[in-house]
């Protein structure tokens, strides 16, 4: 099981710009700790990541609802299920952490905003450079909160799970893999060995299984609607595809079943965990039937899996749909309600 640190003292987060060079994957990174230090984090707190920027500027009627970054924040803050002390806000992904996941072409364009209509139209977004600021700001959220979680074991984005994009295009409401982006950053800098992704959205991560098909030190795991987008399924390292209609139980036993497994023969050195909220019975998307409750139980389940083997775990929020945006925040807090259950467990 991780021990959590319990300090009085401040600890710091990690400050993007300052890490060291690249290392080779063949040499040994002998030094653990945090690089260069920029703002404090109270470790006796459960770390939770979240930038304002996550959210920008965008038409209300359209189906990604993009204030429900900000009102995510506002209900966590509200209901004390986050305190101030706990927020730690990330920088913005670099140019060489995307181009481990994507091409030079690909995210050139888009940052410059010479991407073609086309292209932008499979994504079901219109550019704007609010859109590529917060797509910068989410990926460097979801590389911040892997790191955190590998130092204290088990750290919350507000943002993430954007597991539709490919190396050379976006889909699905998704411009870069901040998943896969996330794992590749963790091994370049030998910070781990071996990367468990276990990605719970109702939609199958296609771009997630695409892009790290030949990479062995990234393992895929999917369980999602199989009749649901995408239509064209790509092959995950495993794949577990549900019929339409699945309850609280059914779900569950699926889940504990094929992670306990993989958790035990993988033997990862961090999960990457997309929670994605989409599998509740009220998701206009969704085609599943959790409730509030069987979603908190899967959380719970997966954050105590992992830290029962020792295992950090880093957490997004994916995918969740609903017309009314105060519903689907709180629906996405319930990630943050289980993290904070099972942080208060394994505190010391």
């Amino acid at each position: 099981m991780v021990v959590l640190p319990a300090l009085s003292r401040p600890i710091m987060s990690i400050l993007q710009s300052s890490l060291p060079n690249r290392r080779s994957k063949t040499l040994v990174k002998e030094d653990n700790t945090l690089p260069i230090v920029c703002q404090p984090l109270y470790s006796s707190v459960l770390p939770v990541i979240h930038h304002d920027e996550y959210a920008c500027s965008w038409p209300e009627n359209h189906r990604f609802k993009m204030a429900k970054f900000t009102k995510l924040m506002k209900y966590l803050l509200k209901e004390n299920i986050v305190l101030p002390k706990q927020v730690v806000q990330p920088f913005k992904a670099s140019y060489d952490d995307l181009i481990t996941t994507h091409t030079p072409h690909y995210v050139q364009s888009f940052i410059n905003g010479t991407i073609g209509q086309n292209e932008m139209r499979q994504t079901g977004f219109q550019w704007s450079r609010g859109l590529a600021n917060r797509c910068l700001v989410e990926v460097g959220g979801t590389i911040l909160a892997a790191k955190v979680a590998l130092h204290y074991g088990l750290a919350c984005s507000t943002g993430g799970g954007t597991h539709h994009a490919f190396p050379s295009h976006g889909s699905g409401f998704c411009i870069f893999n901040d998943l896969a982006i996330a794992a590749s950053h963790l091994l370049d800098y030998n910070m781990v060995s071996k990367v468990l992704i276990v990605d719970l959205d109702v939609h199958q991560g296609d771009g997630t299984a695409f892009t790290l098909q030949s990479n062995h030190d990234i393992f895929t795991f999917s369980v999602h609607c199989e009749k649901n987008f995408p239509v064209h399924k790509q092959s995950s390292d495993l794949d577990v595809g549900l019929e339409s209609g699945i309850e609280d139980k059914e779900y569950m036993d699926t889940v504990r079943i094929h992670l306990a497994w993989l958790l035990d023969r993988y033997r990862p050195d961090i999960v990457l965990y997309d929670a994605g909220v989409d599998p509740h019975k009220d998701d206009v998307l969704g085609k599943l039937n959790l409730t509030d409750q069987g979603l908190f139980n899967r959380d719970v389940e997966v954050m105590r899996m992992s830290l029962y083997r020792g295992i950090p775990c880093a957490t997004v929020i994916g995918g969740g749909y609903d017309d009314d945006v105060d519903v689907l925040a709180a629906r996405h807090a319930i990630i943050f309600r289980a993290a904070t259950k099972v942080w208060s467990e394994n505190i010391t």
